[in-house]
């Protein structure tokens, strides 16, 4: 896990208020994940729907069919639960909203797994997965992403902290009920709501997520 540089005073007249409790502004956009950079061969790649679909089928979508989606820009924050923040991010790519457009989850769906490389995998609300922000990028700030930023694709949610926008992302996976993923079944939280400052599993009250 390697990160870049510390956090930097903001600039006179910076906006303190649209910083969530605890964040700060860093300088550049530091490096964090769990394990290894995937090598990606875009030829073999897909990213795959499944779970409970409205029509009960799975797809498997190649770069090439994600490439063809309707593509789209958000201007959506970043915080991560280590406590940095880049805000006005243009992340590039297919929304949320859209893919489930074309491939619906079923009536009965409640909540959204993203599965990413190596079995990574974090869960949210479907509400949360088709907010307005949530968006499967590609791109930031005009700039394809880096490998180690989670080239080819990576989910974003701006509203929740950052474990849950997942880098190299694989798949999709619409559920009836709520499953924790990696990081949530290692103690935080289950929600992730920036703003609510839900970073650790000891701060969940009831109903906040199944039990550890």
């Amino acid at each position: 896990m390697t990160a870049e540089l510390g956090p930097e005073p903001p600039p006179r007249g910076f906006p303190r208020r649209r910083l969530p409790p605890g964040q700060y502004v860093p300088r550049g956009w530091p490096v964090l994940h769990y394990g290894r950079v995937p090598r990606v061969d875009l030829a073999t790649w897909d990213l795959r729907i499944f779970g409970t679909t409205a029509d009960g089928g799975e797809r498997y979508l190649s770069h090439g069919e994600v490439s063809a989606l309707p593509q789209s820009e958000v201007v959506g924050d970043f915080h991560c639960v280590t406590k940095f923040s880049l805000l006005d991010n243009v992340w590039a790519g297919v929304r949320a909203l859209d893919l489930a457009q074309v491939w619906p989850p079923h009536e009965d769906v409640t909540h959204v797994m993203i599965w990413a490389e190596y079995g990574y995998s974090a869960n949210l609300r479907l509400t949360d997965f088709l907010a307005d922000g949530a968006i499967f990028a590609h791109s930031r700030n005009g700039e394809p992403l880096t490998a180690e930023h989670g080239w080819p694709l990576r989910f974003v949610c701006p509203h929740l902290y950052a474990w849950k926008s997942a880098k190299w992302v694989r798949a999709v996976q619409y559920l009836t009920g709520d499953e924790r993923g990696f990081w949530e079944n290692r103690g935080y939280h289950n929600l992730g709501q920036a703003w609510d400052e839900q970073r650790y599993s000891y701060q969940e009250r009831p109903g906040d997520g199944p039990p550890l």
